[in-house]
């Protein structure tokens, strides 16, 4: 995510600097084969400590090789620490996928393009395995990740523009790239490809909460003895390579250690539901 220090952009960055809005989670599988969800998403999430508004902001999508050459504006958005925003895109087969999105905040309109010609379904349409979605400070066309108006630029398996050093990891029908942890500017290290989680704004929790939740999840985030050690009931765990191969499931009950021995040296993401809540946390085995 970029701070924006125009004149134009002053109030922004002033928000931003201490309230961050940041891309959460992309999911273009809507509709296809073997997809989850019936329609394309991509979440929001204020991943700072304050309360932030964005007023006439943009999504702006494009093709892994392409340009971004359509936009749709959003409503005003303002969000409190920790809390989410889950925006319903396109869908490749309205008749594939096979649930719908939980209480979207917003459903996209049709988008606008840049250049000629019109579209006529709503939302984007995105590419399941590899495409770009930059959030922006207002409706002026983006060219690279480091333009002035980009708040958050997320370029996904074999996209040509990303933030950093390489792009997030691929998606797929079935799984959302999702963010694992702050923000970076590293698409490669601040994502990674699992089963999709679309939370709006009413199902997420405070940061405090979150934290909370988080340290009953897993207590050692680095795995020396073939076991992870969970702090409380973890209910549907699922454990998934960075690539997004699940390689183990469970449930255990507070206290409980999971024998990973199996498990080659290396990242994995932990899935599971603490309190009803769902959770994720990158570890390290030794």
């Amino acid at each position: 995510m970029r701070k924006i220090f125009t004149v134009l952009g002053l109030f922004t960055a002033f928000a931003f600097a201490n309230a961050q809005i940041v891309i959460n989670e992309v999911y273009g599988g809507g509709g296809n084969n073997g997809s989850t969800y019936k329609n394309d998403f991509v979440e929001l999430k204020n991943i700072g400590s304050t309360s932030v508004t964005l007023t006439n902001a943009t999504l702006q999508y494009a093709s892994s090789s392409g340009t971004f050459n359509q936009y749709h504006t959003l409503p005003t958005i303002t969000l409190t620490s920790g809390q989410t925003y889950l925006i319903q895109e396109g869908a490749n087969n309205p008749n594939s996928g096979t649930t719908d999105l939980p209480s979207p905040n917003f459903i996209a309109p049709i988008p606008t393009n840049f250049g000629t010609g019109t579209n006529t379904t709503a939302g984007f349409n995105m590419s399941a395995t590899a495409g770009k979605i930059v959030l922006v400070s207002n409706g002026v066309q983006v060219t690279t990740p480091t333009d002035s108006n980009v708040l958050d630029f997320v370029g996904y398996g074999s996209a040509n523009q990303y933030e950093g050093t390489g792009a997030a990891a691929a998606p797929s029908a079935s799984n959302s790239t999702a963010r694992i942890s702050g923000d970076t500017n590293n698409n490669a290290n601040d994502f990674a490809a699992g089963a999709p989680t679309p939370q709006p704004t009413g199902g997420t929790l405070a940061i405090s909460d979150l934290t909370k939740t988080k340290s009953n999840f897993v207590k050692n985030t680095f795995v020396q003895d073939e076991e992870i050690i969970f702090g409380s009931d973890v209910k549907d765990i699922k454990i998934y390579t960075l690539t997004g191969q699940v390689v183990k499931t469970a449930s255990v009950k507070e206290g409980s250690a999971l024998n990973v021995a199996e498990l080659a040296k290396g990242n994995y993401i932990v899935t599971g539901t603490v309190n009803n809540q769902p959770v994720s946390q990158k570890i390290l085995k030794d």
